[in-house]
Protein backbone atom coordinates (compact mmCIF):
# COMPACT_ATOMS: atom_id res chain seq x y z
CA UNK A 1 0.00 0.00 0.00
CA UNK A 2 1.36 3.58 -0.89
CA UNK A 3 1.87 5.81 1.70
CA UNK A 4 -0.34 8.81 1.84
CA UNK A 5 0.85 12.04 2.36
CA UNK A 6 0.77 13.73 5.70
CA UNK A 7 1.36 17.11 4.93
CA UNK A 8 -1.39 17.62 3.15
CA UNK A 9 -5.04 18.68 4.20
CA UNK A 10 -6.69 15.91 6.25
CA UNK A 11 -9.60 15.62 3.78
CA UNK A 12 -6.94 14.66 0.98
CA UNK A 13 -5.49 12.02 3.34
CA UNK A 14 -8.53 10.85 3.55
CA UNK A 15 -9.13 10.08 0.22
CA UNK A 16 -5.98 8.88 -0.61
CA UNK A 17 -6.43 6.64 2.16
CA UNK A 18 -9.62 5.03 1.19
CA UNK A 19 -9.03 4.74 -2.22
CA UNK A 20 -5.83 3.22 -0.75
CA UNK A 21 -7.61 0.54 1.34
CA UNK A 22 -9.66 -0.52 -1.97
CA UNK A 23 -6.47 -0.71 -4.37
CA UNK A 24 -5.09 -3.57 -2.18
CA UNK A 25 -8.16 -5.76 -2.61
CA UNK A 26 -7.07 -7.73 -5.94
CA UNK A 27 -9.56 -7.53 -9.05
CA UNK A 28 -11.04 -11.17 -8.22
CA UNK A 29 -12.17 -10.68 -4.61
CA UNK A 30 -13.95 -7.14 -5.71
CA UNK A 31 -17.77 -8.39 -5.19
CA UNK A 32 -19.09 -8.38 -8.68
CA UNK A 33 -21.39 -5.05 -9.28
CA UNK A 34 -24.28 -7.62 -10.13
CA UNK A 35 -23.77 -9.17 -6.68
CA UNK A 36 -23.78 -6.35 -4.65
CA UNK A 37 -26.24 -5.31 -2.16
CA UNK A 38 -28.17 -2.05 -2.94
CA UNK A 39 -26.83 0.80 -0.33
CA UNK A 40 -30.50 0.23 0.75
CA UNK A 41 -30.05 -3.36 2.22
CA UNK A 42 -29.33 -3.09 5.53
CA UNK A 43 -28.71 -6.96 6.59
CA UNK A 44 -25.90 -8.01 4.37
CA UNK A 45 -24.62 -10.61 6.85
CA UNK A 46 -26.27 -13.52 4.69
CA UNK A 47 -24.39 -12.48 1.73
CA UNK A 48 -21.63 -15.06 1.56
CA UNK A 49 -23.95 -17.97 1.90
CA UNK A 50 -26.26 -16.42 -0.39
CA UNK A 51 -24.80 -14.81 -3.51
CA UNK A 52 -23.25 -17.52 -4.45
CA UNK A 53 -20.08 -15.83 -4.71
CA UNK A 54 -18.30 -18.21 -2.64
CA UNK A 55 -17.28 -21.74 -3.01
CA UNK A 56 -18.52 -24.68 -0.72
CA UNK A 57 -15.21 -24.55 0.56
CA UNK A 58 -14.56 -21.44 1.30
CA UNK A 59 -17.47 -21.11 3.18
CA UNK A 60 -17.00 -24.36 5.08
CA UNK A 61 -13.44 -22.80 6.18
CA UNK A 62 -14.68 -19.28 6.98
CA UNK A 63 -17.88 -20.68 8.87
CA UNK A 64 -15.80 -22.85 11.17
CA UNK A 65 -14.67 -21.65 14.82
CA UNK A 66 -10.88 -20.97 15.64
CA UNK A 67 -10.08 -24.60 17.37
CA UNK A 68 -11.62 -26.71 15.18
CA UNK A 69 -9.87 -25.22 11.85
CA UNK A 70 -6.16 -25.55 13.99
CA UNK A 71 -6.78 -29.35 14.75
CA UNK A 72 -7.73 -29.55 10.95
CA UNK A 73 -4.34 -27.33 10.36
CA UNK A 74 -2.05 -29.01 12.61
CA UNK A 75 -3.33 -32.22 11.08
CA UNK A 76 -2.39 -31.79 7.75
CA UNK A 77 -6.18 -32.14 6.83
CA UNK A 78 -6.19 -28.06 5.33
CA UNK A 79 -2.97 -26.02 4.45
CA UNK A 80 -2.57 -21.99 5.29
CA UNK A 81 -3.11 -20.91 2.13
CA UNK A 82 -6.41 -22.26 1.42
CA UNK A 83 -7.63 -21.29 4.81
CA UNK A 84 -5.41 -17.47 4.72
CA UNK A 85 -7.42 -16.98 1.33
CA UNK A 86 -10.77 -18.07 2.11
CA UNK A 87 -10.32 -15.36 4.92
CA UNK A 88 -8.99 -12.40 2.66
CA UNK A 89 -12.10 -13.17 0.27
CA UNK A 90 -14.21 -12.75 2.69
CA UNK A 91 -12.38 -9.96 4.58
CA UNK A 92 -12.38 -8.24 1.79
CA UNK A 93 -16.25 -8.60 1.10
CA UNK A 94 -16.90 -7.35 4.95
CA UNK A 95 -14.93 -4.37 4.35
CA UNK A 96 -16.80 -3.36 0.62
CA UNK A 97 -19.85 -3.76 2.51
CA UNK A 98 -18.92 -2.63 5.99
CA UNK A 99 -16.07 -0.57 5.80
CA UNK A 100 -14.40 -2.63 8.53
CA UNK A 101 -10.55 -2.34 7.82
CA UNK A 102 -7.68 -0.22 8.37
CA UNK A 103 -4.81 -1.69 6.83
CA UNK A 104 -5.21 -5.15 4.09
CA UNK A 105 -1.81 -6.99 3.18
CA UNK A 106 -3.13 -10.01 1.62
CA UNK A 107 0.17 -10.88 -0.45
CA UNK A 108 2.52 -10.42 2.89
CA UNK A 109 -0.17 -13.24 4.48
CA UNK A 110 -0.28 -15.39 1.93
CA UNK A 111 4.04 -15.29 1.63
CA UNK A 112 3.46 -16.52 5.82
CA UNK A 113 0.94 -19.09 4.63
CA UNK A 114 3.21 -20.79 1.95
CA UNK A 115 6.76 -20.79 4.61
CA UNK A 116 3.94 -22.38 7.12
CA UNK A 117 2.92 -25.02 5.03
CA UNK A 118 6.55 -25.85 4.25
CA UNK A 119 7.52 -25.62 7.84
CA UNK A 120 4.75 -28.01 8.90
CA UNK A 121 5.67 -30.08 5.62
CA UNK A 122 9.71 -30.40 7.11
CA UNK A 123 9.11 -30.60 10.45
CA UNK A 124 6.51 -32.91 10.74
CA UNK A 125 4.77 -30.82 13.70
CA UNK A 126 2.91 -27.33 13.78
CA UNK A 127 4.79 -24.35 14.33
CA UNK A 128 2.65 -23.25 17.63
CA UNK A 129 -0.40 -23.36 19.19
CA UNK A 130 -1.95 -21.14 16.20
CA UNK A 131 -0.05 -22.95 13.37
CA UNK A 132 -1.56 -21.29 9.84
CA UNK A 133 -4.22 -19.64 11.08
CA UNK A 134 -5.40 -16.33 9.70
CA UNK A 135 -5.91 -14.08 13.23
CA UNK A 136 -6.85 -10.12 12.51
CA UNK A 137 -6.09 -7.42 14.51
CA UNK A 138 -6.94 -3.85 16.00
CA UNK A 139 -5.23 -0.82 14.21
CA UNK A 140 -3.25 0.01 17.07
CA UNK A 141 -0.61 -2.89 16.52
CA UNK A 142 2.35 -2.10 14.92
CA UNK A 143 3.26 -4.44 11.79
CA UNK A 144 6.39 -3.04 9.93
CA UNK A 145 5.58 -1.27 7.05
CA UNK A 146 2.19 -0.20 7.79
CA UNK A 147 0.16 2.32 9.28
CA UNK A 148 -1.10 2.57 12.94
CA UNK A 149 -3.00 6.04 12.63
CA UNK A 150 -5.69 4.93 15.25
CA UNK A 151 -7.91 7.17 13.38
CA UNK A 152 -5.71 10.16 13.15
CA UNK A 153 -5.07 11.91 8.81
CA UNK A 154 -1.60 12.78 10.90
CA UNK A 155 -1.08 9.43 11.27
CA UNK A 156 -1.16 7.81 7.67
CA UNK A 157 1.75 7.04 5.81
CA UNK A 158 4.07 6.75 8.75
CA UNK A 159 4.49 3.21 8.86
CA UNK A 160 5.62 1.51 11.73
CA UNK A 161 9.17 0.19 11.72
CA UNK A 162 8.45 -2.63 13.99
CA UNK A 163 6.12 -4.87 15.51
CA UNK A 164 4.11 -4.75 18.75
CA UNK A 165 5.32 -7.30 20.91
CA UNK A 166 1.99 -9.62 20.81
CA UNK A 167 2.23 -8.99 16.89
CA UNK A 168 5.28 -10.99 17.30
CA UNK A 169 4.65 -13.59 19.93
CA UNK A 170 0.96 -14.14 17.90
CA UNK A 171 3.58 -14.35 14.55
CA UNK A 172 6.70 -16.26 15.48
CA UNK A 173 5.46 -18.27 18.89
CA UNK A 174 2.33 -19.52 17.87
CA UNK A 175 2.73 -19.40 14.12
CA UNK A 176 -0.69 -17.03 13.63
CA UNK A 177 -1.19 -15.25 9.84
CA UNK A 178 -1.73 -11.79 9.81
CA UNK A 179 -3.55 -10.21 6.54
CA UNK A 180 -6.06 -7.37 8.22
CA UNK A 181 -5.82 -4.64 10.59
CA UNK A 182 -9.51 -3.23 11.57
CA UNK A 183 -10.92 -0.15 11.90
CA UNK A 184 -11.23 2.45 15.62
CA UNK A 185 -12.31 5.83 16.36
CA UNK A 186 -10.61 8.59 16.42
CA UNK A 187 -7.68 8.52 19.27
CA UNK A 188 -9.86 5.05 20.05
CA UNK A 189 -11.55 7.11 22.56
CA UNK A 190 -15.12 6.56 20.90
CA UNK A 191 -17.62 3.66 21.72
CA UNK A 192 -18.44 3.61 17.66
CA UNK A 193 -15.97 3.02 15.54
CA UNK A 194 -16.12 6.01 13.25
CA UNK A 195 -13.12 8.81 12.26
CA UNK A 196 -12.34 11.33 9.59
CA UNK A 197 -10.12 9.13 7.89
CA UNK A 198 -11.39 5.61 6.92
CA UNK A 199 -14.81 6.72 7.89
CA UNK A 200 -17.68 4.47 9.87
CA UNK A 201 -18.04 0.60 10.17
CA UNK A 202 -21.72 -0.54 10.35
CA UNK A 203 -23.11 -3.81 11.41
CA UNK A 204 -23.26 -6.37 8.98
CA UNK A 205 -27.08 -7.73 10.84
CA UNK A 206 -28.28 -3.36 10.12
CA UNK A 207 -26.26 -1.36 8.59
CA UNK A 208 -27.84 1.56 10.19
CA UNK A 209 -26.69 -0.08 14.04
CA UNK A 210 -23.06 0.44 15.29
CA UNK A 211 -20.68 -2.42 15.67
CA UNK A 212 -19.37 -0.47 18.87
CA UNK A 213 -16.13 0.73 19.53
CA UNK A 214 -13.39 1.15 19.67
CA UNK A 215 -12.49 -2.38 18.37
CA UNK A 216 -15.55 -2.10 15.74
CA UNK A 217 -13.69 -2.98 13.15
CA UNK A 218 -12.78 -6.21 14.58
CA UNK A 219 -16.75 -6.94 15.88
CA UNK A 220 -17.42 -6.46 12.22
CA UNK A 221 -15.35 -8.30 10.78
CA UNK A 222 -15.63 -11.34 12.69
CA UNK A 223 -19.45 -10.70 12.63
CA UNK A 224 -19.62 -11.16 9.04
CA UNK A 225 -16.91 -14.40 9.01
CA UNK A 226 -14.37 -12.36 7.67
CA UNK A 227 -12.34 -13.43 10.51
CA UNK A 228 -12.67 -16.19 13.32
CA UNK A 229 -10.38 -14.65 15.84
CA UNK A 230 -9.31 -11.24 16.46
CA UNK A 231 -7.34 -9.32 18.86
CA UNK A 232 -8.35 -5.87 20.21
CA UNK A 233 -7.86 -3.36 23.06
CA UNK A 234 -9.96 -1.85 25.58
CA UNK A 235 -9.20 0.63 28.13
CA UNK A 236 -13.34 1.69 28.65
CA UNK A 237 -15.04 -1.28 27.43
CA UNK A 238 -13.49 -1.43 23.40
CA UNK A 239 -13.82 -5.09 23.45
CA UNK A 240 -17.00 -5.45 25.39
CA UNK A 241 -18.92 -2.87 23.76
CA UNK A 242 -18.38 -4.12 19.68
CA UNK A 243 -18.73 -7.61 21.22
CA UNK A 244 -22.32 -7.25 22.85
CA UNK A 245 -23.34 -4.96 19.99
CA UNK A 246 -22.40 -8.34 17.44
CA UNK A 247 -23.40 -11.09 19.61
CA UNK A 248 -19.57 -12.16 19.97
CA UNK A 249 -17.17 -13.39 22.91
CA UNK A 250 -14.77 -11.36 24.37
CA UNK A 251 -12.08 -11.38 27.59
CA UNK A 252 -11.12 -8.38 28.84
CA UNK A 253 -8.08 -9.36 31.15
CA UNK A 254 -6.48 -7.42 33.80
CA UNK A 255 -3.49 -5.18 33.24
CA UNK A 256 -0.15 -7.91 32.98
CA UNK A 257 -1.96 -10.68 31.94
CA UNK A 258 -0.95 -10.08 27.92
CA UNK A 259 1.56 -8.31 26.65
CA UNK A 260 0.87 -4.03 25.53
CA UNK A 261 4.32 -2.91 24.92
CA UNK A 262 5.12 -1.16 21.36
CA UNK A 263 1.27 -0.81 20.66
CA UNK A 264 0.21 2.83 19.58
CA UNK A 265 -2.14 4.65 22.11
CA UNK A 266 -4.99 7.50 21.29
CA UNK A 267 -3.59 9.05 24.56
CA UNK A 268 0.39 8.36 24.97
CA UNK A 269 1.49 8.53 28.48
CA UNK A 270 -1.88 8.40 29.51
CA UNK A 271 -1.36 5.63 31.99
CA UNK A 272 -4.19 6.46 35.43
CA UNK A 273 -5.95 3.92 33.43
CA UNK A 274 -4.13 1.55 31.36
CA UNK A 275 -5.72 -0.37 28.12
CA UNK A 276 -5.68 -3.94 27.67
CA UNK A 277 -6.15 -6.00 24.77
CA UNK A 278 -7.71 -9.55 24.46
CA UNK A 279 -9.46 -11.93 21.91
CA UNK A 280 -12.89 -11.10 20.28
CA UNK A 281 -14.24 -14.27 18.36
CA UNK A 282 -17.86 -16.30 17.87
CA UNK A 283 -16.57 -19.06 20.53
CA UNK A 284 -15.80 -19.09 24.00
CA UNK A 285 -13.87 -22.26 23.79
CA UNK A 286 -12.13 -20.28 20.96
CA UNK A 287 -11.49 -17.10 23.67
CA UNK A 288 -10.14 -19.52 25.98
CA UNK A 289 -7.74 -21.09 23.36
CA UNK A 290 -6.20 -18.18 22.70
CA UNK A 291 -5.66 -17.31 26.20
CA UNK A 292 -3.76 -20.72 27.13
CA UNK A 293 -1.92 -20.32 23.30
CA UNK A 294 -0.17 -16.57 24.76
CA UNK A 295 0.24 -17.18 28.28
CA UNK A 296 1.88 -20.20 27.21
CA UNK A 297 4.33 -18.58 25.21
CA UNK A 298 5.96 -17.00 28.39
CA UNK A 299 5.12 -13.54 27.39
CA UNK A 300 6.78 -11.63 30.75
CA UNK A 301 9.31 -12.83 29.26
CA UNK A 302 9.45 -10.43 26.71
CA UNK A 303 7.40 -7.41 28.29
CA UNK A 304 8.19 -6.18 31.45
CA UNK A 305 4.78 -5.34 32.17
CA UNK A 306 3.58 -8.81 32.05
CA UNK A 307 2.92 -10.67 35.38
CA UNK A 308 4.41 -14.12 35.48
CA UNK A 309 1.57 -15.97 36.05
CA UNK A 310 1.18 -19.58 33.58
CA UNK A 311 -2.72 -20.51 33.02
CA UNK A 312 -3.96 -21.92 35.78
CA UNK A 313 -6.09 -24.67 34.66
CA UNK A 314 -8.40 -24.68 37.60
CA UNK A 315 -8.81 -21.86 40.34
CA UNK A 316 -9.43 -23.44 44.06
CA UNK A 317 -11.89 -20.95 44.75
CA UNK A 318 -14.13 -22.13 41.49
CA UNK A 319 -13.32 -25.77 41.32
CA UNK A 320 -13.46 -28.83 43.83
CA UNK A 321 -10.99 -30.33 45.89
CA UNK A 322 -11.46 -33.26 43.72
CA UNK A 323 -10.56 -30.89 40.33
CA UNK A 324 -13.56 -32.75 39.04
CA UNK A 325 -15.00 -31.69 35.42
CA UNK A 326 -17.19 -28.01 35.53
CA UNK A 327 -20.62 -30.37 36.19
CA UNK A 328 -19.27 -31.29 39.79
CA UNK A 329 -17.99 -27.43 40.51
CA UNK A 330 -19.77 -25.89 43.87
CA UNK A 331 -22.18 -23.74 43.26
CA UNK A 332 -21.61 -20.39 42.61
CA UNK A 333 -22.88 -16.97 44.59
CA UNK A 334 -23.55 -14.09 41.73
CA UNK A 335 -24.24 -10.31 42.49
CA UNK A 336 -26.94 -9.27 40.07
CA UNK A 337 -26.50 -5.61 39.38
CA UNK A 338 -29.82 -4.44 37.34
CA UNK A 339 -28.31 -1.29 37.42
CA UNK A 340 -25.50 0.79 37.49
CA UNK A 341 -27.43 3.94 39.26
CA UNK A 342 -27.13 6.03 35.60
CA UNK A 343 -28.78 4.38 33.39
CA UNK A 344 -31.06 1.37 32.94
CA UNK A 345 -30.84 -1.20 30.52
CA UNK A 346 -33.39 -1.03 28.07
CA UNK A 347 -35.93 -4.00 27.51
CA UNK A 348 -34.27 -6.66 25.97
CA UNK A 349 -31.57 -5.74 28.59
CA UNK A 350 -33.43 -6.35 31.19
CA UNK A 351 -35.40 -9.29 30.05
CA UNK A 352 -31.55 -10.90 28.84
CA UNK A 353 -31.04 -10.33 32.71
CA UNK A 354 -34.06 -11.71 34.54
CA UNK A 355 -34.16 -15.48 32.18
CA UNK A 356 -30.65 -15.49 33.07
CA UNK A 357 -31.06 -14.78 36.71
CA UNK A 358 -34.05 -17.67 36.64
CA UNK A 359 -31.77 -20.08 34.64
CA UNK A 360 -28.41 -19.26 37.73
CA UNK A 361 -31.46 -19.72 40.32
CA UNK A 362 -32.85 -23.25 38.53
CA UNK A 363 -29.23 -24.46 38.52
CA UNK A 364 -29.07 -24.36 42.42
CA UNK A 365 -26.63 -21.08 42.14
CA UNK A 366 -26.97 -18.65 45.05
CA UNK A 367 -28.32 -15.15 43.42
CA UNK A 368 -28.19 -12.05 45.54
CA UNK A 369 -28.68 -7.87 44.73
CA UNK A 370 -25.52 -6.47 43.92
CA UNK A 371 -26.45 -2.84 45.18
CA UNK A 372 -23.12 -0.29 45.23
CA UNK A 373 -25.20 2.73 45.70
CA UNK A 374 -23.47 5.43 43.94
CA UNK A 375 -20.35 3.40 43.54
CA UNK A 376 -20.49 2.82 39.70
CA UNK A 377 -21.47 6.64 39.21
CA UNK A 378 -18.37 7.70 41.17
CA UNK A 379 -16.34 5.68 39.44
CA UNK A 380 -17.40 6.41 35.42
CA UNK A 381 -16.53 10.49 36.83
CA UNK A 382 -13.48 8.47 37.63
CA UNK A 383 -12.62 7.26 33.89
CA UNK A 384 -13.70 10.68 32.84
CA UNK A 385 -11.43 12.82 35.18
CA UNK A 386 -8.36 10.41 34.21
CA UNK A 387 -9.13 10.74 30.24
CA UNK A 388 -8.76 14.30 29.89
CA UNK A 389 -6.05 15.09 32.71
CA UNK A 390 -4.16 16.67 29.86
CA UNK A 391 -6.85 19.16 28.68
CA UNK A 392 -7.24 16.86 25.24
CA UNK A 393 -3.78 18.42 24.42
CA UNK A 394 -2.83 14.65 22.70
CA UNK A 395 -5.78 14.46 20.49
CA UNK A 396 -5.65 18.37 19.74
CA UNK A 397 -1.79 18.06 19.06
CA UNK A 398 -2.55 14.99 16.35
CA UNK A 399 -5.59 16.75 14.79
CA UNK A 400 -3.91 20.55 14.36
CA UNK A 401 -1.34 18.64 12.41
CA UNK A 402 -3.38 18.09 9.39
CA UNK A 403 -6.13 20.81 10.08
CA UNK A 404 -8.68 17.67 10.99
CA UNK A 405 -11.78 19.36 12.74
CA UNK A 406 -12.70 17.48 15.95
CA UNK A 407 -15.37 14.92 15.95
CA UNK A 408 -18.51 15.61 17.67
CA UNK A 409 -18.53 12.76 19.46
CA UNK A 410 -15.33 14.04 21.24
CA UNK A 411 -16.38 17.72 22.40
CA UNK A 412 -15.86 16.44 25.47
CA UNK A 413 -11.94 16.25 24.93
CA UNK A 414 -12.22 19.88 23.33
CA UNK A 415 -13.15 21.12 26.44
CA UNK A 416 -11.20 19.85 28.67
CA UNK A 417 -8.98 21.79 31.06
CA UNK A 418 -5.75 20.35 31.67
CA UNK A 419 -5.20 18.79 35.80
CA UNK A 420 -1.91 19.97 37.23
CA UNK A 421 0.37 17.43 38.66
CA UNK A 422 -0.93 18.07 42.51
CA UNK A 423 -4.75 18.10 41.01
CA UNK A 424 -3.77 14.39 39.00
CA UNK A 425 -2.09 13.00 42.33
CA UNK A 426 -5.14 13.58 43.91
CA UNK A 427 -6.95 11.81 41.33
CA UNK A 428 -5.02 8.60 41.78
CA UNK A 429 -5.46 8.88 45.48
CA UNK A 430 -9.36 8.99 44.93
CA UNK A 431 -9.22 5.80 42.50
CA UNK A 432 -7.38 3.81 44.96
CA UNK A 433 -9.88 4.74 47.60
CA UNK A 434 -12.60 3.65 45.20
CA UNK A 435 -10.67 0.47 44.31
CA UNK A 436 -9.95 -0.28 48.39
CA UNK A 437 -13.77 0.24 48.91
CA UNK A 438 -14.93 -1.99 45.83
CA UNK A 439 -12.87 -4.67 47.25
CA UNK A 440 -14.32 -4.66 50.62
CA UNK A 441 -17.75 -4.41 49.65
CA UNK A 442 -16.78 -7.94 47.39
CA UNK A 443 -15.17 -10.02 50.33
CA UNK A 444 -18.06 -8.49 52.86
CA UNK A 445 -20.35 -10.27 50.10
CA UNK A 446 -18.54 -13.32 49.52
CA UNK A 447 -19.63 -13.12 45.93
CA UNK A 448 -17.83 -15.12 42.80
CA UNK A 449 -18.88 -12.55 39.98
CA UNK A 450 -21.28 -9.76 39.07
CA UNK A 451 -23.97 -10.37 36.54
CA UNK A 452 -24.45 -7.23 34.67
CA UNK A 453 -25.45 -5.18 31.42
CA UNK A 454 -22.45 -5.29 28.88
CA UNK A 455 -24.15 -1.80 27.35
CA UNK A 456 -28.01 -0.62 27.95
CA UNK A 457 -28.48 -1.88 24.35
CA UNK A 458 -28.58 -4.96 22.51
CA UNK A 459 -27.54 -2.72 19.61
CA UNK A 460 -27.82 1.07 19.17
CA UNK A 461 -28.30 3.05 15.89
CA UNK A 462 -25.33 4.28 14.84
CA UNK A 463 -24.56 8.02 16.89
CA UNK A 464 -26.31 7.42 19.45
CA UNK A 465 -24.13 5.26 21.46
CA UNK A 466 -23.75 7.30 24.92
CA UNK A 467 -22.72 5.39 28.02
CA UNK A 468 -20.20 3.58 29.02
CA UNK A 469 -20.85 2.87 32.68
CA UNK A 470 -21.14 -0.62 32.48
CA UNK A 471 -18.16 -1.56 31.30
CA UNK A 472 -15.74 1.48 32.25
CA UNK A 473 -16.08 1.25 35.55
CA UNK A 474 -14.72 -2.20 35.92
CA UNK A 475 -11.07 -0.65 33.80
CA UNK A 476 -11.14 1.65 36.88
CA UNK A 477 -10.94 -1.90 39.02
CA UNK A 478 -9.04 -3.64 36.59
CA UNK A 479 -11.09 -6.76 36.89
CA UNK A 480 -11.26 -9.81 34.69
CA UNK A 481 -14.55 -9.63 32.22
CA UNK A 482 -16.30 -11.53 29.65
CA UNK A 483 -19.00 -9.98 27.85
CA UNK A 484 -21.28 -13.36 26.31
CA UNK A 485 -24.65 -14.01 23.96
CA UNK A 486 -27.03 -14.97 26.61
CA UNK A 487 -28.80 -16.69 23.78
CA UNK A 488 -32.14 -14.67 24.19
CA UNK A 489 -32.49 -12.10 20.79
CA UNK A 490 -34.73 -8.86 20.70
CA UNK A 491 -38.45 -9.31 20.23
CA UNK A 492 -39.90 -6.07 18.86
CA UNK A 493 -43.26 -8.20 20.50
CA UNK A 494 -41.96 -8.66 23.65
CA UNK A 495 -39.69 -6.18 24.24
CA UNK A 496 -41.64 -2.76 24.33
CA UNK A 497 -40.20 0.31 25.46
CA UNK A 498 -40.46 1.28 29.31
CA UNK A 499 -43.30 4.38 30.02
CA UNK A 500 -45.01 5.64 33.21
CA UNK A 501 -47.44 2.87 32.62
CA UNK A 502 -44.78 0.00 33.50
CA UNK A 503 -43.41 2.11 36.64
CA UNK A 504 -40.47 3.73 34.82
CA UNK A 505 -38.54 6.60 35.74
CA UNK A 506 -35.31 7.73 34.32
CA UNK A 507 -32.38 7.68 36.34
CA UNK A 508 -30.73 10.59 34.71
CA UNK A 509 -30.59 12.58 31.69
CA UNK A 510 -28.62 10.40 30.12
CA UNK A 511 -31.23 7.62 30.68
CA UNK A 512 -34.03 9.73 29.86
CA UNK A 513 -32.71 10.03 26.77
CA UNK A 514 -31.83 6.18 26.13
CA UNK A 515 -34.96 5.02 26.76
CA UNK A 516 -36.29 7.92 24.67
CA UNK A 517 -34.16 6.65 21.53
CA UNK A 518 -35.16 2.74 22.09
CA UNK A 519 -36.69 1.45 18.70
CA UNK A 520 -37.41 -1.81 19.07
CA UNK A 521 -38.60 -2.27 15.45
CA UNK A 522 -34.91 -1.44 14.19
CA UNK A 523 -33.38 -3.87 16.13
CA UNK A 524 -35.53 -6.89 16.28
CA UNK A 525 -33.78 -10.45 16.33
CA UNK A 526 -30.33 -8.55 17.21
CA UNK A 527 -28.35 -11.28 20.11
CA UNK A 528 -28.57 -9.76 23.66
CA UNK A 529 -24.88 -9.68 25.44
CA UNK A 530 -24.58 -9.31 29.25
CA UNK A 531 -21.42 -8.94 31.49
CA UNK A 532 -19.59 -11.94 33.80
CA UNK A 533 -16.87 -9.78 36.09
CA UNK A 534 -14.26 -11.47 38.00
CA UNK A 535 -11.55 -10.20 40.68
CA UNK A 536 -8.23 -8.77 39.59
CA UNK A 537 -6.28 -11.22 37.77
CA UNK A 538 -9.21 -13.96 37.61
CA UNK A 539 -9.06 -14.55 33.71
CA UNK A 540 -9.40 -18.67 34.25
CA UNK A 541 -12.11 -18.45 36.78
CA UNK A 542 -14.06 -16.03 34.85
CA UNK A 543 -14.06 -18.07 31.75
CA UNK A 544 -14.95 -21.07 34.18
CA UNK A 545 -18.05 -19.63 35.22
CA UNK A 546 -18.93 -18.23 31.83
CA UNK A 547 -18.85 -21.40 30.82
CA UNK A 548 -21.18 -22.67 33.82
CA UNK A 549 -23.71 -19.81 33.34
CA UNK A 550 -24.16 -21.02 29.47
CA UNK A 551 -23.87 -24.42 29.83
Amino acid sequence: MKAVDSTANWEAIAAKKQASLLAAIPPEWRIPAELLPPVSKDDISTFPESSGWFTVDELAITSSNAVELITRLASGELTSVEVTRAFCKRAAAAHQLTNCLSEIFFDRALETAVRLDAYIAREGKPLGPLHGLPVSLKDNFNLVGLDSTVGFTSHAGHHAEEDSVLAELLRDKCGAVFYVKTNVPTAMMIAESVNNLTGRTVHPMNRKLTSGGSSGGESALIAFGGSVLGVGTDIGGSLRIPAACTGLFTLRPSVGRFPTGRCRSGLPGQEAVKSVNGPIARSLADIEYYCRAVVGRQPWLVDHECIPIPWRDSMAPLLPASSGPLSEARKLKIGVLWHDGMVRPTPPVSRALRETVDKLKAEGHEVVDWDVGKEHALGLQLLARMFIADGGKAVRAELEKTGEPWRPEMVFYAAATELGCSDLWKLHLERRAFQQRYLDKWNESGIDAILCPTTPWAAVENGKFSHVGYTGVFNVLDYSCISFPSGVMVDKAIDLPFSDATGYKPLSETCKTVQGEYNPDIIHGMPVSLQLVARKLEEEKVIAMCKMIMG
